[in-house]
């Protein structure tokens, strides 16, 4: 008579192995729910800097397109752009084969939000449209060249809005030139 071996696992092994899995099956759980708590409030700040980042793109390509700038303050700035509405303030926008119309486009920026008017030209008041929440500051604009003398050519535009992690605000910026700027004025 032979003695065969056995094999397989003693119920040690078994033990050990069982532990090994639910702690490391306890530590990816975790690691999970964790990351869905952070995830809508990761999401609401991607999407405050998207939606940052259209305005910022909005208003250099106004900018960009702009006659002159009448009025400039860190917290706002007003100048006389084409746009294509059908009238200036309106909803309705223009045939693509229409030429644009020049309208007073007033951007102005509170500690928490920006609001834009559109009026016809020369005229800075309106009905304000919220285009932005969630800045941490109203310092929002400067200009080029600097001093009163010179008529102002460029804009640079910086939204600052909170950290989630407490540290330095988040920070969008961007700048533009009028490319249609009649300096004689």
């Amino acid at each position: 008579m032979t003695a065969r071996r056995i094999e397989g696992f003693t119920l040690i092994e078994l033990l050990v192995a069982m532990t090994m899995g639910v702690v490391v099956l306890g530590a990816v759980g975790s690691l999970v729910v964790s990351a869905m708590k952070d995830q809508p409030r990761i999401s609401e700040r991607a999407q405050d800097i998207t939606t940052a980042r259209w305005v910022l793109e909005r208003l250099t390509r106004e900018l960009r397109n702009g006659i002159r700038i009448d009025k400039a303050s860190e917290s706002s700035v007003s100048f006389e752009t084409y746009v294509r509405h059908t009238t200036c303030g309106g909803s309705t926008f223009l045939a693509a084969t229409s030429a644009s119309i020049p309208c007073e486009v007033t951007y102005t920026c509170t500690t928490t939000r920006c609001s834009r008017t559109e009026a016809a030209p020369k005229v800075t008041t309106g009905t304000a449209k919220t285009i932005f929440e969630g800045i941490d500051s109203s310092d929002v604009f400067s200009y080029l060249p600097e001093g009163e003398e010179e008529p102002k050519t460029f804009v640079k535009v910086t939204l600052q809005m909170p950290n989630p992690a407490g540290d330095a605000p988040l920070t969008v910026s961007d700048g533009a030139s009028l490319r249609n700027a009649t300096l004689d004025n």
